[in-house]
């Protein structure tokens, strides 16, 4: 059983995905500065948040080219078409859907599709999927989940999500995590106007430096 490509060229370290989700995506680039200048070289921006596809090719061409830069909420293959127009290097879904995962197959962009039991986490990864995302991480039982999950399905890459908080990131990557995804709790309120971003590049060194330190 194999995804469509290998995680380590998947997700760099620091293995941190940052998720931004917001009511607008007008401060997305001040905010993805302020985290790759923090040591974050994966970047998650949301459908979800209007203006988010028009904003990725301004970030592309504003950070450096190591940077990945996703797109999230990817729930249609219409959804897969647009994000990879728009310079989507790989695609982040909540759920498990079949024909998303195939379009991102076909496409050749790597996708890392959300699941919850184990039934799901297997048929996603074996479906295609380069990883799978484990959603919502805290709800479903936080680390000790995550190690349960892998204990049969050890060579499947986990990414847990979804309430994620900036200490608890240490505990995932020890749990077997490939990645951990932080939304709120590691932006706070840096994408709203006026938003601190001097606090936002606090967590994220604090982020970046625990999960180096889990990863010996």
């Amino acid at each position: 059983m194999t995804g469509t490509a290998a995680t380590g060229s998947l997700f760099p370290d620091p293995p941190v995905i940052a998720i931004l989700r917001g009511r607008s995506a007008g401060r997305f680039g001040a905010v993805t500065e302020v985290l790759c200048e923090a040591g974050v070289r994966v970047v998650e921006l949301t459908l979800t948040t209007p203006g988010a596809l028009e904003a990725l090719a301004g970030i592309r061409a504003q950070v450096p080219a190591d940077i990945v830069l996703g797109m999230g909420s990817v729930l249609t293959k219409e959804d897969v078409d647009a994000s990879v127009h728009a310079g989507a290097q790989c695609l982040f879904t909540p759920t498990y859907l079949p024909e998303v995962v195939a379009r991102a197959v076909e496409v050749g962009v790597p996708i890392v599709a959300g699941a919850a039991t184990p039934t799901e986490i297997f048929n996603a990864y074996a479906s295609g999927a380069s990883a799978v995302k484990v959603f919502p991480a805290s709800q479903l039982g936080g680390p000790q989940y995550l190690r349960a999950v892998r204990a049969p399905l050890p060579e499947v890459p986990l990414v847990p999500t979804g309430g994620v908080g900036v200490r608890d990131v240490a505990a995932y990557l020890a749990a077997g995590a490939a990645a951990v995804g932080l939304g709120g709790p590691l932006l706070g309120d840096a994408l709203d106007d006026g938003g601190d971003l001097h606090e936002l590049a606090a967590r994220a060194r604090e982020v970046v430096a625990s999960s180096k330190a889990a990863k010996g």
